[in-house]
């Protein structure tokens, strides 16, 4: 690999990364919708609607409490089940973080379920 295709491999992998945090904008945003017939139906959204939304739909501040609320759980006893420090914890129900990845799939399930979960720590 010549040294002008591995830069551009960084900084798309850095741009990944700026989006995936949300601190850019994607792209190109798609809705994909399973029609009656099987096909799929494909319409672009507005990258920068689609990030607003996203981030509304989210507030981890109130989801996170309500997640431990549910479990009825300490935050050491929380923060140990979801694998972090107290003290990211604290960053997270301050709002000066936000969870990403598996920990924030983990804390929604943890809040609509937390039957599902109270079972598989019943049996851990």
């Amino acid at each position: 690999m010549n040294k002008k295709t591995f830069e551009e491999l960084k900084s798309s992998i850095r741009e990944a990364g700026a989006v995936r945090r949300g601190e850019k904008p994607p792209t190109r945003v798609w809705r994909l919708t399973k029609q009656p017939d099987g096909s799929v139906k494909r319409v672009q959204l507005d990258p920068l609607k689609y990030q607003s939304e996203k981030k509304a739909k989210w507030d981890a501040q109130t989801e996170i409490v309500a997640a431990r609320s549910a479990l009825s759980m300490s935050q050491s006893q929380f923060a140990g089940f979801l694998g972090i420090s107290i003290r990211t914890l604290h960053h997270w129900e301050q709002g000066s973080r936000r969870p990403t990845g598996a920990a924030r799939v983990l804390i929604q399930v943890a809040q609509k379920e937390p039957k599902a979960i109270k079972r598989v720590l019943a049996t851990a």
